[in-house]
């Protein structure tokens, strides 16, 4: 492959590799509207991704290495190395869930007494539960953004969802 093939191809697989990660977090909104046909698209993406973007730079790489040894220009082999940076998010991404980043569990909830919990008005919706003596109430204004509570119920370890 010549210089100004690669030229133009390595910028072209960085594009390419950075839209297989991006596409799918774009398309798959799960507080909008989604069609069958684009979660099936965003999720056959984000399962091949992993793949595609592994061996997208080792492809990447490989012609970098390739033109660097072809080459004295500065410019040139500073564009490689912007090139092969460039692939590296995409490479990280493509390995992440961002659903963990947008419902990640409320860490420590705190406690409040009945008398005190003014916060809570006599009409929010509440998940409430009772173990072995012991009783909790989540208000779901509270969780609805997280959608998870880690927390303990007495002592016993607690996931509260919904």
């Amino acid at each position: 492959m010549s210089k100004r093939q690669l030229a133009i191809f390595i910028p072209l697989a960085v594009l390419v590799l950075l839209a297989i990660v991006i596409v799918p977090l774009a398309i798959d909104q799960p507080f909008g509207a989604q069609t069958p046909w684009t979660l099936a698209s965003a999720f056959a993406m984000r399962r091949w991704s992993p793949i595609v973007t592994l061996l997208i730079v080792a492809l990447i790489v490989t012609m970098a290495v390739s033109v660097w040894r072809r080459t004295r220009s500065v410019v040139v082999k500073l564009a490689l190395v912007v090139a092969v940076a460039a692939c590296l998010p995409g490479l990280w991404l493509a390995r992440q869930d961002p659903f963990e980043w947008m419902f990640n569990p409320i860490p420590g909830a705190h406690y409040v007494s009945v008398s005190d919990a003014s916060f809570v008005a006599a009409d929010d919706l509440v998940l409430a539960v009772s173990l072995n003596g012991d009783a909790a109430a989540y208000p779901i204004r509270q969780i609805a953004y997280h959608h998870i509570v880690n927390d303990r119920i007495g002592t016993t370890p607690a996931v509260v969802t919904y």
